[in-house]
This record gives structure tokens, C-alpha cells and sequence, in this order.
């Protein structure tokens, strides 16, 4: 197998000093005209690709930024994912992506992972309390940014959602429409953002007189949990299935749609109402078009990123935490479901 060109084998063929070559490459203005086209040529004819990591070492860091999500296969994290990559290309730099999977031991790491990449900074939607990591790394130089997460003191910048509003709204639109017997379906209610939504949840059933909620917790968060879920609801008699239904996520909300739909006994929203989480893009394309609560994952994505960059900002960093309200979408899946 041929040997890479190196930076020498470009002096060489340039006929100039390896110092050169470096200053070409990164300081071009130190460099005469006519000498940097000569060692351009003699890069374009010996093929030399520079060596990244190197000046990574050099540097002390790269051009590239960590992202930690919970769950990649989540259509809510990639969208978010996407438009951070979009938002970094234009700052220059690229994002490598890691998902934790909600496992605490893998998102740790995935921080060493992207730590010993020398990473820019790390974006990062935790699994549980990461405040001891997230010191150790802005003590060696990597500012980090919480993503879907309130920062829980001013220390950290962080992008997220009002997720008790969330939850407020989406419980109230179920009782708006008349119903009483209200369900929660979850994934674990220690992921903060599910504990929150549930909280505006409740604060909605507190306010109607004969309204309750009860709180079905599934350990994932996936289509196939929310049928699992779902199974074990029009498994009971008639009088104890919920007449409206909130999930934590777009995909559970699918999961109990499916199964509702499989027993041909109960009509959405006739018989049961449903509201998802996220508003998905497949949210709108459900057999029975899906109600949600939305959040605006471009603005959340592009936003890290902007975050960041303050972070990274050395004459002017600052901490910011920037709330986005959450928006009430209905679909088919409760409209026209008044009683």
C-alpha cells in the first residue's frame, strides 16, 4: 500500500522548508505569492490531505462538537440533531453525534469519548444529574450546553421547552372536550422532562371538579412500549378504561393508537382521545391523524449552537437559559371528540 504524502515530501517537492509548507497551510499570508502556488502545486500533484489530528494536538482542540441525545432512534432528537449540524456548518465546525440510549453509563462515555477528541464543547441532553462531569470538563477547556434540559443553576447555558406548559395543555385540551377518566402513559418518570410534563398534567386535573389522572409508566419510550401500554388499558372493564389519553411521546401515542385500532372495539376520539408529545412528522401522517403538543426542534437545534459559541466567546462569555413555549396542535385524534 502507497504512503501517504507528508508535509516534508511536500517541501521537497516544493523546494522549500517544511516551515513553509505549514505557513501555506495555515498562516498564507506570511507567504509570497509566488511560493504559495508552487507549494500548492506540488500539494495538488503528491496528493498531501493534512493531518487533522495532529493540529488538533497542537491546537489543544478541533473543529468538531459532541451532541448527546437520549434517543437517536427518536424522531424528535434527529430533527434537533440536524439542525445543530446545519447551525455548526455555518460557524465551520461539524457535530459528531452520540445517543445514551438513557443510559447513564454509555453517556459517560460517550463525554471521554468526545473529551479525548478534543472536542470545541459538548452539547448534551442528560440521562440524570451530570453537573460533577460537566465541571470537570469546563475546568479542561470544553464548555457544555444542555439541550432539552433547563440548567438547574445559572452555571450552565441550556435550550428547552416549558415542558409543565406542555403537559398543562395537554391534559386541559383533554378536559376542554369533556373528558374525565384521564391517563398519563410514560416512560420512566425520573427523566426529568417526563416528570415535568406530568406535573402540568396534573395541575390541569387539579383545576376540574370529578377529572383524575392516573399515571401509567412504561420503562421505554418507544411505538412498541406504547403498545404494550396500550394492550393493558382496553384490557379492563369498561368502566375502568381512560376516556382520554395523554402520552409523554409521539411514539407511545402511536404505540397505544395501534393497539386501540387492532381490537376494533374502540373509536379515536369517539370512544378514547389521544395527544402525543413532539409532533412528530409521522404524527400527521397516522391513521388517525394525531394531536400534539409541539416543539420547535429547529429552533432548539440552532440555538445550542448559538449557545455555544457565547461559551466559546473568551473576551465575553456568558451563561444564558433560553425557554421555548410550547404549541398546542390538534388533529383528528381529538377533534370533534366533544361529550
Amino acid at each position: 500500500m502507497l504512503r501517504s504524502a507528508s508535509i516534508k515530501d511536500v517541501a521537497n517537492h516544493a523546494r522549500v522548508a517544511v516551515g513553509t509548507v505549514s505557513n501555506v497551510l495555515n498562516n498564507p499570508d506570511r507567504v509570497s505569492p509566488r511560493t504559495k502556488d508552487r507549494v500548492l502545486q506540488a500539494i495538488e500533484e503528491l496528493g498531501f490531505v493534512r493531518n487533522d489530528a495532529a493540529r488538533q494536538l497542537r491546537a489543544g482542540h478541533s473543529r468538531t462538537i459532541g451532541l448527546i441525545v437520549l434517543d437517536v432512534g427518536n424522531p424528535f432528537f434527529t430533527a434537533v440533531a440536524r439542525a445543530a449540524e446545519d447551525a455548526a456548518a455555518l460557524h465551520g465546525s461539524a457535530v459528531l453525534l452520540g445517543d445514551s440510549g438513557h443510559d447513564a453509563g454509555r453517556e459517560s462515555g460517550y463525554i471521554d469519548l468526545f473529551q479525548e477528541q478534543r472536542v470545541q464543547g459538548l452539547l448534551i441532553s442528560p440521562v440524570g444529574d451530570v453537573e460533577e462531569r460537566l465541571d470537570q470538563l469546563r475546568e479542561r477547556g470544553v464548555p457544555t450546553v444542555l439541550v432539552d434540559r433547563l440548567a438547574d443553576d445559572a452555571s450552565y447555558s441550556s435550550v428547552s421547552v416549558n415542558d409543565v406548559e406542555g403537559g398543562f395543555l395537554a391534559a386541559r385540551h383533554l378536559l376542554d372536550i369533556g373528558r374525565r377518566r384521564l391517563a398519563f402513559v410514560t416512560g420512566p418518570t425520573s427523566v426529568r422532562q417526563f416528570a415535568d410534563r406530568l406535573e402540568g398534567a396534573r395541575r390541569a386535573v387539579a383545576d376540574v371538579s370529578g377529572a383524575s389522572l392516573e399515571v401509567v409508566e412504561s420503562d421505554g419510550q418507544t411505538v412498541l412500549a406504547g403498545r404494550g401500554m396500550g394492550d393493558q388499558l382496553v384490557g379492563r372493564s369498561a368502566d375502568k378504561i381512560p376516556d382520554g389519553i395523554f402520552c409523554a411521546n409521539d411514539l407511545l401515542a402511536l404505540g397505544v393508537m395501534q393497539s386501540l385500532a387492532m381490537t376494533h372495539t374502540f373509536r379515536i376520539p369517539e370512544d378514547v382521545a389521544l395527544i402525543g408529545y413532539d409532533d412528530i412528522d409521522f404524527a400527521m401522517s397516522a391513521v388517525v391523524p394525531l394531536s400534539s403538543i409541539r416543539q420547535p426542534t429547529e429552533a432548539i437545534g440552532r440555538t445550542a449552537i448559538e449557545l455555544l459559541a457565547e461559551e466559546l466567546d473568551e473576551t465575553h462569555p456568558r451563561h444564558r437559559a433560553v425557554v421555548f413555549t410550547p404549541e398546542l396542535v390538534v388533529r383528528q385524534s381529538t377533534a370533534g371528540a366533544a361529550v
